[in-house]
């Protein structure tokens, strides 16, 4: 055998890949360390020592193995000496091109530390010892897939938690990052506005905030990117869901986001999170559509003379910016940005409550919170029912099949059914949750809103003012040279009932016909009656 061996020249070829399937692998310079044993042990003559970390999963992707066979094709070498033929090839590509090298005498040996394989050798035993290192990664994949899927399904995310979040090692779940979370969402609220983009906001937390980016291995702690920037608003992940494998999960993370809120930032980015075109700080672009064509209300600004003064003055029009694809737009007007505030002005006071009456809102709504709470809570323990009873049904139907009381297509068909249906219940139960705690903070800012948007619109600056437009509804459409507006719901009462209430309220005032006692009586019949309109829509 030895004497065999000194005609045959080897390269040492020592392998490590950093994936997991490898963690349980000798380390390259343990490998080394024990085939120069064997060599000197069997008198074998190394030509040249080849290391390499890199992944046999997959053919033409390591270079020095390429590089070696290469050599030996010019007869630089004759044999390979290695730690195991699975540290050759985990692929059947590469398993036969040295199966092949082997049986044509191009490669003479292959030496590892427990067998040879020659040329004469029965190529059975080397086909089944390749082929069972390549089984081993089709099975690896196999398991690894099941059990992200699995880990999904109980409502785990099977990767690394987004910016705001981190995971778990050892229980496997995800939990608020106590450093980043509250950051990553005064992020949101930002964007949220209208008032900032996401370079804006990335400068201000990288630099005004000193945001860095958590710590993993030797990556992490640097400031964000802009492209992180998007990722974490086009991630509905914020909202209690993740998307894993094509397929959408209901989290048992915590949602940093409300799903209305995220739709609003898809809005304001674009389809696809993408960032809108925007050439100059506007305050109203990026909100308005064109009611023919669906495209982006943009605006222009022109320089022109006046002619009495000779002085420069900019004046600014809103139009259809035409960018759908595909789409002809007739409508061409140019609105002044003047008559789009009158508009918006307008539409403000539709909504606009006395400083009374607000008053009046708060002490209701403060006497009235008990009640709420009780009625959320009987919604809650309802839903709570209807979603512990859907899943039995899915329990059931998971019985029956095991029983075979039904085949694989009834299966399929009704539990798809079942897991929709249960989706939309949990989605159903958190909006309850978060409704229970918010719904007097939000009313609250609503009648404010009524009471004070009007003259902060008339007063505010231009973020503000986009602010203000903002938050009256959630569409807002340029038709036939008007801004029309769908207003968010919770104004709808507020325009139905007010009017006559606040020509009641200043009729009791101006009545000199009355006594104190009854305009008194008056005014608590009144309150009464505003009371009841929120009562109608909480």
């Amino acid at each position: 055998m030895k004497q065999q061996d000194q005609k045959i020249t080897y390269f040492l070829y020592a392998r490590k890949s950093s994936e997991s399937e490898d963690r349980q692998v000798q380390s390259i310079d343990d490998q080394i360390n024990r085939l120069k044993e064997l060599a000197n042990t069997l008198g074998i003559s190394i030509k040249e020592i080849l290391t390499e970390a890199k992944s046999a999963k997959k053919p033409n992707c390591r270079p020095v193995f390429a590089e070696m066979l290469k050599r030996i094709e010019n007869g630089e070498a004759q044999g390979i000496l290695c730690w195991q033929i699975n540290r050759l090839s985990r692929n059947p590509i590469d398993s036969g091109t040295i199966s092949w090298m082997l049986q044509q005498g191009i490669l003479q040996c292959i030496q590892t530390i427990d067998r040879r394989y020659l040329p004469d050798d029965n190529v059975l035993l080397f086909n089944v010892e390749s082929g069972m290192a390549n089984q081993f990664i089709i099975d690896l994949r196999k398991n690894s897939r099941r059990g992200m899927v699995g880990k999904a399904e109980r409502g785990w995310l099977p990767s690394r938690a987004p910016v705001g979040y981190l995971n778990d090692k050892l229980e496997h779940t995800i939990y608020k990052d106590p450093e980043r979370f509250h950051l990553v969402r005064k992020m949101w609220d930002m964007m949220l506005t209208g008032n900032y983009t996401p370079s804006k906001i990335l400068a201000i937390a990288n630099n005004e905030w000193g945001f860095r980016t958590p710590k993993w291995s030797k990556l992490g702690n640097k400031e964000m990117s802009l492209s992180e920037m998007y990722r974490i608003f086009s991630n509905i992940f914020y909202t209690g869901l993740f998307v894993w494998s094509g397929t959408t999960y209901q989290g048992n993370h915590e949602a940093m986001i409300t799903l209305e809120e995220y739709d609003r930032v898809q809005i304001l980015l674009g389809r696809k999170g993408r960032p809108r075109p925007k050439a100059h700080d506007f305050a109203y672009t990026g909100i308005i559509v064109c009611s023919v064509c669906g495209g982006m209300i943009t605006a222009t600004e022109k320089i022109k003379i006046v002619k009495k003064t000779m002085e420069l003055k900019a004046y600014v029009y809103y139009h259809c910016g035409h960018q759908k694809k595909n789409a002809v737009c007739t409508q061409k007007i140019r609105i002044p940005l003047k008559e789009v505030e009158e508009m918006i002005d307008i539409e403000l006071e539709r909504y606009t409550i006395l400083p009374q009456f607000l008053k009046w809102a708060l002490e209701i709504l403060n006497r009235d919170n008990d009640k709420e709470i009780e009625e959320r809570t009987k919604i809650y323990e309802t839903q709570h029912q209807t979603l512990v009873a859907t899943q039995r049904e899915l329990d059931n139907l998971t019985k029956m099949r095991y029983r075979e009381l039904i085949d694989d297509e009834t299966f399929i068909k009704e539990r798809d059914g079942l897991k929709a249906k249960i989706l939309k219940l949990q989605q159903n139960l958190h909006e309850t949750e978060n409704r229970a705690s918010k719904w007097l903070e939000l009313t609250e800012k609503t009648f404010y809103f009524a009471c004070y948007a009007r003259k902060e619109f008339l007063t505010g600056s231009l973020e503000r003012k986009r602010e203000l437009f903002s938050a009256l509804g959630q569409n807002f459409w340029l038709k036939n040279g008007k801004v029309v507006i769908i207003p968010n719901e919770w104004f709808v009462p507020i325009e139905k009932a007010y009017p006559a209430l606040e020509m009641e309220f200043k009729r009791l005032e101006l009545a000199k016909n009355l006594t104190n006692t009854e305009r008194n009586e008056a005014f608590a019949q009144l309150i009464l009656s505003w009371g009841a309109q929120r009562d109608s829509n909480p």
